[in-house]
Parts: C-alpha cells; structure tokens; sequence
C-alpha cells in the first residue's frame, strides 16, 4: 500500500508510515528507501496518531488508510506465535506498546471466566466456555507454553461435529488472544475519530478490516461523525450544537473481487470502509 500511494502521489505527495511491529519497520525501510524524503517511517502505534503528526509539524493531511490486524508477514514468521499451523512459543504480541504479558501469560493467569468472556467477545468462539474450562484443567497440571499445546486443548474441547464443519477450530480463539493482548479494538475508535479530525476538507479515510468486530467498531464510528448532533432521538430539536464531520461514501463495505482472492487466499475476509471530510 505504502509503495503504491508514493508512487501514484509522485514527485510531491508525502507518506507517513506507522507501524507498532519493529520488523516491519525495518522490511519497510528497505523497500520504501528509494523515495527517500517523501516518506517518513514511524515505530509507534497508530492509536498515538495526534502526538504523531504535532510531532512532525504536521496540522492537516489528505487522506488515512488504516489496514488493521495482522499482517501476511506476522503469521508467516512462525516464531511470532500468530499462527495455529505451527507449534511456536505463545506470544503474539505486535511491538512494545503491547506490554511484557504474552498470551502464554494470560492463559496460564487469567480466571475461568475471564478467559471464557474473551474468547466469546473478541473471537465470536459459540464454544467459549468450554474452551476455558479446558485450559484450565491443562494448566493445572501444565503451564501452556506454545501454540500447539494450545491447539491441541482447543481440538479437544470443541466438539468433533463442530471441528468437522467451518474454519479451523483455532481460529476464533487465536484472533481473540491476539485482539487482547494488543489492545487492538481499544485503540481502533479513538485513532479513527482523531484523523477525522486531521484530514483536509475532501479529503479521505479509507479502513480495511479483516474480521466482524473491527469493522462493526468502524461502522459506527463512521456513523457517530457522520451525524454530528449526540442529542438523544427523543429531543424535537439539536441541543448539542454538533456538526456532521464525514460523509460516508460507502454505505456497504467494499469486499475483494473473486480476482484479488485467487491471487492473495488471505484478502477473503477483508472489508473496505470510506468516508469524506466535509
């Protein structure tokens, strides 16, 4: 994205790259070197997006593009912990703003309940509770130290009909792991509401999502900009005084065509939301 948005703004358009996750500073780096001056790097997480563009003098900007989640490059590096296809220490944390607690951490710390409630919340998991109580009963004779071990409890508890049918029965529990530890659907709303507010008249917020929860959060945001006044519906007439300050322009996300599937299996659950500065 980053090198396609220098190369489509060339001579004068400039970037600023955030990301929390110092490998991918570094890959970016690389492969970002020969614009030179027009693209600024940041090892930071986008939720501090305000402290950032005052730090670079910085007061109006033509347009976000926010990609949310893990990248391919995560998953792909086994020992990162993302991923359920390999056996890897149980990390998953995406830079330092993530703290010191890995997921190891949580799971081998954290009450019955509170490991039932998080994997119901964040991963939509129908088998939550049962998967909890398993972890529990792992631990107590074991400290859970990868992810395999972490599978193979999940395969466990998640009955064999409901294993045979749908996604991997890992899924919906590693993507709640990885939302908690990195405070992920914490910072998604405030950062949105605080580029709204950088962008120039015109210009444009543009979010991809990856999964349910993120893009219900942007969704409403949107909407929550878009209407301006937080009068409650009883009132006749606006008390607040508020303004609208977007305009939605996509009423429905924009999903990948069947083409952009086929050549990249991991952009199936992608969906695309933008909105305009008034």
């Amino acid at each position: 994205h980053s090198k396609f948005i220098l190369e489509r703004t060339s001579p004068t358009g400039r970037l600023i790259a955030i990301d929390q996750d110092e490998d991918a500073i570094k890959a970016g780096g690389e492969k970002l070197r020969s614009f030179g001056d027009r693209v600024t790097i940041v090892h930071d997480n986008f939720s501090n997006i305000k402290r950032i563009l005052e730090g670079l003098n910085i007061s109006e900007v033509d347009g976000f593009l926010f990609d949310i989640g893990v990248s391919s490059y995560q998953l792909d590096n086994v020992e990162r912990g993302f991923s359920y296809q390999e056996d890897a220490p149980l990390d998953m944390r995406m830079g330092a703003w993530a703290g010191t607690h890995t997921a190891a951490d949580l799971l081998n710390s954290a009450g019955e309940n509170e490991i039932a409630d998080l994997i119901f919340r964040y991963g939509e998991e129908r088998w939550a509770k049962r998967i909890a109580r398993f972890i529990v009963d792992y631990r107590e004779k074991k400290r859970i130290e990868t992810t395999g071990e972490l599978v193979g409890i999940i395969k466990a508890a998640v009955p064999a009909g409901a294993r045979r049918s749908g996604p991997h029965p890992a899924k919906r529990t590693f993507q709640a792991l990885r939302i908690a530890i990195n405070h992920e659907l914490d910072v998604l709303e405030s950062a949105v509401t605080d580029a709204a507010f950088f962008l120039k008249p015109g210009g444009r917020i543009c979010i991809i999502t990856f999964h349910s929860l993120e893009d219900r959060i942007v969704k409403h945001r949107f909407q929550h900009l878009a209407r301006g006044c937080t009068c409650p519906p009883f009132f006749p007439v606006c008390k607040c005084g508020g303004k609208p300050i977007l305009k939605i322009l996509t009423r429905k996300p924009i999903s990948p065509s069947d083409l952009e599937v086929n050549q990249n299996p991991r952009a199936r659950s992608a969906k695309l939301r933008v909105a305009e500065k008034f």
